[in-house]
């Protein structure tokens, strides 16, 4: 799914000023017909009826924007665990339904409302009482419209996953895996010299002997067991329920704060989840530590290594 179409999330103020000039606008209509009554209450309606509609459409197409939950897959449930208050999204979609439906309500009664009233003073306070009626819902629902518009912009840190072969980029933090990404694919993930770079899911794609493979760079480990916190558990999560491969980054020179011995350690756990394949990031040094027994696959080697596997 592509997290990057969810709509903006307009705050409470932003939408009952859009709502109330728009009424404003329409009350100033001069094509309306009939005796002074007939007009009056026919003005004050349409600006009730556009406050209604536009607050229900910008609601409604938020809520429709957000995805069903139902149609996810667990990979994407679980990532909202990990990244979000995933009740408190939950709630906060049924608050703006129960606001639609609230507003929806309070027009139809103020409009048989105005319909039933003579006096023109009347029917002016009958439109404020509304608008305030109206104003207060929103209020209520303010923060939640605040609470979607941060998910929002989480959720569009997400990657869009496809239905093809996928690679892990798998290791410690600062060994080298968003720039072996780079390398790889026609990704431009952030690179940084400092741990923990990556916070989130970063996606590329190669094409090799017309074989597409869907890579994804996740954020480093610490390999602390049952201690992982979010941004880790994001890795683990796209290890077991979406890699297909993994591809072992391994900073030999160990400038990035990992012994080779830690890495190994790693190195084993992982070997029993997936198969894996091994990138060493700073290929010069691989003849002169001589205790590695592993295979130093050229970048060319190694994406074709990875379509082999894919078949």
């Amino acid at each position: 799914m592509n997290f990057q179409k969810l709509a903006p999330v307009e705050s409470g103020d932003e939408l009952l000023e859009i709502a109330f000039r728009k009424a404003r606008e329409k009350g100033k209509s001069k094509n309306l017909v009939g005796n002074w009554l007939q007009i009056i209450r026919k003005k004050e309606t349409l600006k009730l009826d556009i406050v209604q509609q536009i607050i229900h459409s910008r609601l409604t197409k938020t809520i429709t924007s957000f995805p069903d939950v139902l149609a996810l897959s667990k990979f994407y449930i679980q990532l909202m665990k990990l990244t979000l208050d995933f009740p408190y999204l939950l709630k906060s979609l049924a608050a703006l339904n129960w606001g639609n439906k609230k507003i929806h309500s309070i027009h139809r009664d103020y409009v048989r409302k105005i319909y039933q009233t003579k006096e023109r003073q009347d029917i002016k306070n009958l439109t404020k009482q509304f608008y305030g009626r109206v104003s207060s819902i929103i209020k209520q629902i303010d923060v939640h419209l605040s609470f979607l518009e941060k998910s929002r912009q989480i959720m569009r840190t997400y990657p869009d996953v496809k239905e093809m072969f996928t690679v892990c980029v798998y290791g410690f933090p600062n060994v080298g895996k968003s720039t072996f990404l780079n390398k790889l694919t026609t990704s431009k993930a952030k690179v940084a010299s400092y741990a923990f770079t990556t916070k989130e899911i970063n996606a590329g794609y190669f094409t090799t002997n017309g074989k597409k493979i869907q890579v994804f760079d996740v954020p480093g480990t610490l390999a602390r067991e049952n201690k992982m916190n979010p941004i880790e558990l994001q890795a683990e999560l796209v290890l077991n329920e979406l890699a297909d491969l993994i591809v072992y980054v391994f900073d030999i020179s160990e400038q990035g704060g990992y012994s080779i011995k830690k890495q190994e350690e790693l190195l084993k756990k992982i070997k029993n989840k997936k198969k894996v394949l091994i990138y060493f990031s700073k290929t010069d040094l691989v003849d002169k530590i001589p205790e590695l027994k592993h295979k130093n696959y050229s970048l060319k080697e190694l994406k074709e290594k990875i379509v082999k596997e894919s078949s």
